[in-house]
């Protein structure tokens, strides 16, 4: 079984843009909109005029006065006057959810070609500002004052965890460490700079607590920046070979608190085993993942709930080394959102992006030698809403 086999028609990624993440004070978001979507068209080798609909990924919350953004894509050229282009939020999943979006009309017909785009601006807000926006995104703090913002909601599924199986502190700064030297390679990332373990294990003034027991290493930097990618149903005479589409998967959980088990991201196991089942894999099959890694717990979360190892033991895939470059499943090569950035409309979009450049021997230093299949996955919120990607090369 396959999404082809399902619904009898092949979603590809055909061309593909990224911006650089970071605080870009010279980019707005239209400037960051228009550069990634211009790059994806030119990369398909296709013309705006072919492009039959538009998604665009963009949180917000109130971090931008303009929160209308879905025509700003139409600036690349006239000839995308009166295509239809919607804005998609979804938390920190909205770029996924785009892309779920777009590939939804692929299979239902309404379009051949669709451009997704994701895309934040952030960092010319104030702390509190981006906090509150943030915030919005939880149940029960949504409107309320926080001086730890959303690191206290995941610092306290980290003392969850530790309660139920015991103390993580050490894998969490691993974690972080791989992934900042993994971001050393990635001319995108934000954070370019190889940290060391010991450095991120270890609390000092320039690694302080943020909120008990996550460091400011076990935190994604707040980021401007975008991504876009052309989804079509047959290939196109792009710069690179396309990238199938081989499954996705879609979960949401319960919002209250009380109706989740906090170290359990139900909804993200069954966003991917509903991928994996589409795609007719198992998690043996994979090359390599892209996850969602806000903050360190979430990671190590994300090798239980897709399937890597046993509840409870996530830190046997970072001391057997099965997550790094050269182990048996990689996990955030580009760095992640922990070194990456997380631009957060931005995010979904990029990981598909960079696991489309990894696939098609294009991620530079960054490459992985020969993926086959990589998995994608995005959420909003702690578990709420979350969306996995199957791609494969074609």
């Amino acid at each position: 079984m396959s999404l082809k086999n399902q619904f009898g028609k092949d979603v590809l990624l055909t061309g593909w843009g990224h911006s650089k993440f970071g605080k870009l004070t010279d980019e707005t978001l239209e400037s960051l909109i228009v550069q990634v979507a211009t790059d994806a068209i030119s990369s398909a080798g296709i013309e705006p005029g072919q492009i039959d609909e538009i998604y665009v990924g963009q949180f917000n919350s109130g971090m931008m006065p303009l929160a209308f953004p879905s025509s700003l894509a139409l600036q690349v050229s006239p000839d995308l006057a009166n295509v239809p282009s919607t804005r998609v939020e979804n938390a920190c999943a909205s770029g996924s959810a785009a892309f779920q979006q777009g590939t939804k009309s692929l299979l239902a017909g309404t379009a051949r070609t669709v451009l997704v785009i994701g895309a934040e601006k952030m960092t010319h807000a104030g702390a509190d500002v981006v906090g509150a926006a943030l915030l919005g995104a939880d149940y029960e703090m949504a409107g309320k004052p926080s001086t730890t913002g959303f690191t206290g909601l995941f610092a306290e599924v980290a003392k969850h965890y530790e309660k139920r199986y015991g103390r993580v502190s050490d894998v969490l700064g691993t974690i972080a460490a791989k992934n900042h030297r993994n971001g050393v390679d990635n001319p995108y990332a934000q954070l370019r700079k190889d940290l060391g373990e010991e450095f991120c294990q270890t609390v000092s003034d320039k690694n302080p607590v943020v909120a008990d027991p996550l460091r400011r290493t076990d935190c994604s930097p707040v980021s401007d920046g975008a991504a876009a990618v052309v989804l079509s149903v047959s290939p196109t005479s792009g710069a690179s070979d396309p990238v199938r589409l081989a499954g996705f998967g879609q979960a949401n959980d319960f919002f209250p608190t009380e109706r989740r088990d906090p170290t359990a991201f139900a909804a993200t196991r069954a966003s991917w085993q509903r991928a994996l089942a589409m795609a007719g894999v198992g998690i043996d099959d994979l090359d390599f993942a892209e996850v969602h890694d806000c903050f360190t717990i979430a990671e190590l979360l994300m090798y239980e709930a897709m399937g890597l190892t046993e509840p409870g033991q996530g830190s046997r895939a970072v001391s057997e080394g099965w997550v790094f470059k050269d182990g048996k499943l990689p996990i955030n090569v580009s760095g992640g959102l922990k070194a990456k950035g997380h631009p957060v409309g931005a995010t979904g979009v990029s990981q598909h992006v960079i696991a489309a450049m990894e696939l098609t021997g294009t991620a530079g230093a960054m490459q992985l030698a020969a993926p086959r299949r990589a998995a994608v996955q995005n959420m909003g919120g702690v578990g709420i809403a979350n969306y996995v990607s199957i791609l494969e090369a074609v």
